[in-house]
């Protein structure tokens, strides 16, 4: 029989999603999660057939016992989402980078060589686009085009056209959380050339579906447009609405990571290999909201002009490579997705949480 898969943070929105999927294609699973307080809102419902530790990844000492039988591992436990302010950086650096750094440690001393890392498509920052002389990553926009209402990077004065980003193109992180999450992929590479290790390393894109946290300033669009449904109220749309996003399902996203598994299996040693995990259709963030207003049948979005500094306008994915290196594609419409997602349960709401 094989080994153990653990899955850190197996408690968590995608997390959970991939230890269901692990269960069902006949893994033995299990799970190491810290139920952090600003994360878990009370106890998660856990599938049966799981075996669950409560501990934090930054701790040798749990990772040491965690990982005793297991022979692969899904990372996806850390700090998500842009956060309040600047002030969030000593926590998205000791969750994500130390913490995976401590994960490493211990897998070079269990022996275990097989991981896949949950990474994110802000390590990009800006999208992608096309100008007049060829394709560029315009450069972080300023607070006062925001303020007066010029959302989009300009070229010359004139718009880029937004395209779809690859693997091959630069990485360039524009807050904390990006550049952790980009210090874990950095972890994974010294990792996968000093082991003789594999890393497939998943840049998720806006991941939706059932389950997602709620009421936090630390969850996606999504959730934040489904929280306030919930609760009688009007999805606020921050900028214009215009914002072009890829969403992608949960479901599709643990089967991407269980393709990815076996692609550890297979891959050449010492090879750390980054996948946009993206559906490979754009939408707008409005988009996203009249979707889930109206399938709830709840109040028209109401756009608002706002901003978060560290937002980027555009970020859409090819994932032409998950295609045809790990024979995975999306299966979950938008449509499909969002008509599911506007009426099912999210994760209780996280006490004293912002709206």
């Amino acid at each position: 029989m094989s080994g153990i898969l653990l899955v850190t943070g197996g408690a968590g929105f995608i997390g959970s999603a991939v230890v269901s999927a692990a269960l069902d294609s006949g893994r033995r699973v299990r799970i190491l999660d810290s139920f952090r307080p600003d994360v878990h809102g009370g106890e998660p419902d856990l599938p049966q057939g799981v075996e669950v530790m409560r501990g934090d990844v930054r701790s040798a000492e749990t990772v040491a016992r965690a990982l005793v039988g297991v022979d692969a591992v899904s990372h996806q436990a850390g700090k998500v989402g842009l956060g309040a302010d600047f002030a969030d950086a000593p926590d998205y650096v000791s969750s994500n980078a130390l913490g995976t750094a401590v994960l490493l440690a211990g897998m070079t001393a269990s022996g275990i060589g097989r991981l896949v890392l949950a990474s994110s498509m802000v390590v990009y920052g800006e999208g992608l686009y096309r100008g007049a002389d060829g394709s560029r990553r315009p450069p972080a926009r300023r607070r006062e085009d925001l303020e007066a209402g010029r959302f989009d990077p300009l070229d010359d004065g004139h718009p880029l056209e937004p395209v779809l980003i690859t693997e091959h193109d630069s990485t360039e992180p524009r807050n904390a959380y990006a550049a952790s999450k980009l210090a874990q992929e950095h972890l994974g590479l010294a990792w996968a050339i000093a082991t003789g290790g594999t890393v497939a390393a998943l840049r998720y894109h806006n991941v939706f579906g059932p389950g997602m946290p709620q009421n936090t300033p630390y969850a996606g669009v999504a959730s934040l447009f489904r929280s306030a449904l919930e609760r009688g109220e009007a999805p606020r749309v921050f900028e214009d609405g215009r914002q072009r996003r890829d969403f992608v399902h949960v479901a599709d996203v643990a089967r991407a990571n269980l393709a990815a598994l076996d692609w550890t299996v297979t891959a050449r040693s010492g090879t750390s290999r980054p996948f946009n995990v993206g559906s490979g259709t754009v939408h707008t963030v409005g988009e996203l909201a009249e979707q889930l207003s109206l399938a709830s049948g709840g109040p028209a979005p109401v756009v608002t002009g706002e901003f978060r500094l560290g937002d980027v306008r555009h970020i859409t994915a090819s994932s032409d490579r998950l295609r045809a290196e790990l024979g995975w594609t999306s299966r979950v419409s938008f449509e499909e997705g969002t008509r599911e997602f506007a009426t099912a349960p999210l994760r209780a709401a996280v006490p004293g949480s912002a709206r």
